[in-house]
């Protein structure tokens, strides 16, 4: 067994290795050793943990480990990259429900968890902590399986919104924080059960009103509350190595969000109480009137002719891109493009496809090389002087109603500039509107060329005319 002085240095090391991890996760380029510091820094936790006084059966923790183990490795071998927003969602509800089942069970026998006082209760600074990481936990949990259904298809991704849905939310909110003070105050089962029930119903409400568009945000706020779920439990048990590394991914997954928000000129708050793609929004994008809105279409012939004799191309990689699963074909069609000395850059905003990082991901699993793959605000500059925009799967995040038309619902959400370019090719299977519900005026521009395939299909045909 380790000394307490060592247990305290050892977590302090898995601490700072977390630390360096979310550093590397911060490019490409060191995302790999960033991911490898993150799992030496959790497994130095957990070996360090399991050596403690407090485990006394290992048999069901071998049991624990051997299935999710198993389960979690099958899981990442075979879901496919337009599954893992998804994926994401459903770990985070584990985190929440975990959080969830240790305050339960710390309420049930604070003794074995090192918190009872000295009548066999609870100090009120741990019912003050059970409160918070019962209810962040719990309202993670509903929220994130809500989440989950909505990209996976089980649910419609449409706002489920009715009336009175904000009074609503804000009573149970009330009875939530109310019934978590009454359990602080004189820790009481039926104060407890009802704190947590109200949560879990909160989960839901909250997430249901929320459309497509919002998606993004959304699993990065999940994150952050999975995050702000352990690091309550984490008090709870008195283990510093759970209170900072959720500290770290509920502070980092707060800031993406607001990152995201910013992306989109949206606030946090409006993104909660009502997304995009609600029937209002969708109507302007309805199939009647972009049948009415004449486009220019063209082969894949076409499209390599002129990518073939540009001097610059930029490509717009969307949420399209991952679906056809086209990263592979699009990388043999962007070196076929380098080897006759086109230049060729990639564009990336912040939201593009449902999770944060979707495209980088995305294309660093085809080895594009990350040099030529820019952010939004590095290379919207560059459109005015570009040759060709070649936009692949992406919608919403190309739509220049978001700065020419002011009842627009995106308006005043930056976009990538792409209708700045001197000719412009958007690879999609329709014209159909985007998360957003929105019908995007890029489509019917003069310097706009449509070819209506799948992505993949698209990259191989235009490669083999090149």
């Amino acid at each position: 067994m380790l000394s307490v002085n060592m247990v305290a240095m050892a977590y302090l090391l898995a601490s700072v290795l977390i630390i360096f991890a979310l550093k590397g996760l911060a490019s490409p380029e060191t995302a790999r050793r960033g991911n490898a510091l993150g799992m030496l820094g959790m497994g130095i936790a957990a070996l360090v943990t399991l050596q403690m006084d407090a485990v006394q059966n290992y048999v069901w923790i071998v049991i624990a480990i051997t299935v999710g183990g198993l389960l979690g490795g099958t899981v990442a071998r075979k879901v496919p990259m337009t599954h893992m927003p998804q994926t994401v969602a459903f770990m985070h509800s584990l985190v929440g429900l975990a959080a969830v089942l240790i305050a339960v069970s710390a309420f049930i026998d604070p003794g074995a968890y090192g918190i009872a006082n000295a009548e066999g209760g609870l100090y009120m600074a741990s019912r003050i902590e059970l409160f918070l990481g019962t209810f962040i936990g719990a309202i993670t949990f509903t929220a994130s399986l809500i989440a989950f259904g909505k990209l996976q298809g089980i649910l419609s991704g449409k706002p489920l919104v009715f009336g009175g849905q904000h009074l609503l939310n804000l009573a149970l909110g009330i009875v939530m924080v109310g019934a978590g003070i009454i359990f602080c105050m004189n820790e009481a089962t039926l104060p407890f059960m009802v704190m947590l029930g109200v949560a879990l119903v909160l989960g839901v409400l909250l997430i249901v009103p929320i459309g497509g568009a919002d998606m993004p945000v959304i699993v990065s706020m999940l994150n952050s509350y999975s995050g702000w779920a352990a690091a309550g439990i984490g008090f709870t048990l008195g283990n510093n190595m759970l209170i900072v590394a959720g500290a770290l991914v509920g502070s980092s997954g707060a800031i993406l969000s607001y990152i995201m928000c910013k992306a989109m000129n949206r606030s946090l708050m409006n993104v909660l109480l009502g997304g995009f793609g609600g029937d209002t929004v969708a109507a302007s994008g309805a199939a009647g009137q972009v049948a009415d809105r004449p486009v220019k279409s063209g082969a894949a012939e076409d499209a390599a002719f002129l990518i073939s004799n540009a001097r610059s191309v930029v490509i717009v990689p969307g949420y399209g891109l991952a679906v056809a699963r086209a990263q592979h074909a699009l990388k043999e069609m962007v070196d076929e493009l380098l080897e006759r000395g086109v230049q060729v850059k990639f564009a990336i905003h912040p939201v593009a496809g449902r999770m944060p990082g979707h495209m980088n991901v995305l294309l660093a699993e085809a080895d594009v090389p990350y040099d030529i793959v820019f952010e939004m605000d590095e290379i919207n500059s560059e459109f005015a002087d570009t040759d060709v925009a070649l936009v692949i799967g992406a919608n919403d995040v190309t739509n220049p109603s978001a700065k020419t038309d002011p009842s627009s619902p995106i308006y005043g959400m930056p976009i990538l500039e792409v209708s700045k370019a001197e000719h412009v090719i958007v690879i999609k299977r329709s014209l159909s509107p985007g998360y957003a519900g929105l019908d995007n005026d890029l489509f019917y521009m003069d310097k706009t060329m449509m070819l209506f395939s799948d992505a993949k299909q698209a990259c191989e045909s235009i490669k083999q005319a090149l």
